[in-house]
């Protein structure tokens, strides 16, 4: 995976995503096979990714990217958007998607996770999935994120 890392925490969180993408003996390194990370900075993800057979053509008959592996991916990207700002997290306290389009198996997607606000222990992120080739929205996730310790959220 590439990508820029100008600190610690975007450096931790990147390789967070990528031990996650490549445990293959889980349904989440699964759903994220050969996801790329094109760009990381603090608060902000994103990333690259081709869908992969192994999640459409065993659920869907029309090949379409699953929904459920669609939502695995979203959750992870977008936490680790926030860690890379926040490196103590409990997890996802609300995950909502809107799904807008389908994609198929070998699309070329991106997905973009960029923190927008924050409030006590809560953190929220936006993340949106494209297709790469037309920059069209095929899904729209929002969700916030708890940290382990109260205090200022954002540096």
């Amino acid at each position: 995976m590439g990508g820029e890392t100008g600190d610690g925490g975007v450096a931790e969180s990147n390789q967070l995503l990528e031990d996650r993408a490549n445990s293959y003996q889980t349904l989440e390194g699964l759903t994220m096979k050969g996801i790329r990370i094109a760009e990381s900075r603090k608060g902000f993800l994103r990333c690259h990714f081709v869908v992969s057979n192994l999640i459409t053509v065993s659920s869907d008959p029309d090949g379409n990217w699953e929904i459920g592996a669609m939502a695995t991916l979203i959750d992870a990207v977008g936490v680790t958007a926030v860690y890379s700002l926040i490196r103590h997290l409990k997890g996802s306290v609300e995950l909502s998607i809107s799904v807008l389009s389908t994609a198929k198996a070998q699309e070329e997607m991106e997905i973009e996770a960029k923190i927008v606000g924050g409030r006590g222990r809560l953190v929220s992120v936006v993340i949106e999935v494209r297709r790469r080739s037309n920059g069209e929205l095929i899904a729209l996730g929002k969700q916030w994120v708890a940290k382990a310790t109260a205090g200022v959220w954002l540096r």
